[in-house]
């Protein structure tokens, strides 16, 4: 255990670095504006372009992996949707954002350098793959509730090409569709290029994960609505459990994958559901506070998901 909490010490260190510091120096949420810029537009890009590039063809077109672990995640979804809709009576864009609450996780900033630090370079792929897909299938879903809740009143048409450019355009997908064509060809980019690309890969994990420690210190929790609970329980116990029994009756899978499917289903509210629910207007400040609390209460589960393959399936890189 004392090994599995050095591995979280740094993630979870950044974190707080970056809450101390919005703290201290007492400025505002548009201050990390171009840090922010620089995350999404070039370091994690980067990332997600080096880890595909280097990966032979045939490992970046499982299909079923990627079908599996998404109708996994949409199965928490429907569930916490429904919970939402039928038994609390929530109107249809909150019960959308409170699905999203106990499904949509912090993949992008926290999944890549966790994974691969805990998991080795085996599970660039997998989180690659599971990045990419699942905020594909986010950018898609999401509007689409919207406009069938009435938060988003534009033509149909028109939110359609809308849903459809934020996804082409995405630059997490488009790094890795780059990634994708360079693995096929066999071409290899110069190397001063790729010097490049690793300078900003190395800076994405630890620039999103201070840049999240600053974004949490910023929207301060008042209260905890008693739904907030539940979707916690769900976000961090269940999705994770439910991904891997998904994956484990499909069978045929690298475990080195499903563990790295597991962890990533593992890891906090992603910050992204706030800027959803703040977009339409729907459950603010709850989802403000489900993003806190998940990422808060993740310093005692994701220990337990680590132990759980170390001492259960399969040690972990550095693990004794």
């Amino acid at each position: 255990m004392a090994a599995i909490l050095a591995l979280l010490l740094p993630f979870f260190g950044l974190i707080l670095i970056g809450v101390v510091a919005a703290k201290a120096s007492r400025q505002g949420a548009e201050a990390l504006g171009w840090m922010n810029t620089f995350i999404v537009y070039a370091a994690l890009p980067a990332l997600f372009f080096k880890l595909v590039s280097r990966t032979p063809i045939e490992d970046l077109t499982r299909i079923d992996f990627i079908l599996t672990q998404l109708a996994a995640v949409y199965l928490v979804f429907g569930l916490l949707f429904a919970g939402a809709f039928f038994l609390r009576r929530a109107n249809l864009a909150d019960s959308t954002i409170q699905a999203f609450g106990g499904a949509y996780g912090n993949i992008g900033y926290m999944g890549p350098g966790l994974a691969i630090l805990v998991l080795g370079d085996a599970a660039a792929v997998p989180v690659a793959l599971i990045v990419c897909f699942e905020n594909a299938a986010h950018f898609v879903v999401a509007p689409a509730m919207m406009a069938l809740a009435g938060g988003d009143r534009r033509p149909a048409g028109e939110v359609a090409i809308e849903v459809l450019r934020r996804v082409a355009l995405h630059p997490f997908i488009l790094s890795t569709a780059a990634g994708f064509a360079v693995a096929a060809s066999g071409w290899q980019p110069p190397v001063a290029a790729m010097r490049l690309v690793d300078y900003l890969a190395q800076a994405a994990a630890p620039c999103a994960l201070f840049a999240m420690g600053v974004t949490l210190a910023l929207r301060p929790l008042k209260r905890v609505p008693v739904e907030i609970g539940a979707i916690a329980a769900v976000k961090l116990l269940v999705l994770p459990a439910v991904v891997y029994g998904a994956l484990r009756l499909v069978g045929g899978m690298d475990q080195t994958w499903v563990h790295a499917a597991v962890l990533l289903a593992a890891l906090p509210t992603a910050t992204n559901v706030f800027v959803i629910s703040q977009h339409y207007g729907a459950w603010q400040e709850r989802a403000s506070a489900t993003v806190l609390i998940t990422t808060v209460l993740s310093i005692a589960t994701l220990p337990l998901v680590l132990y759980l393959m170390s001492a259960g399936f399969r040690p972990v890189e550095g693990m004794p």
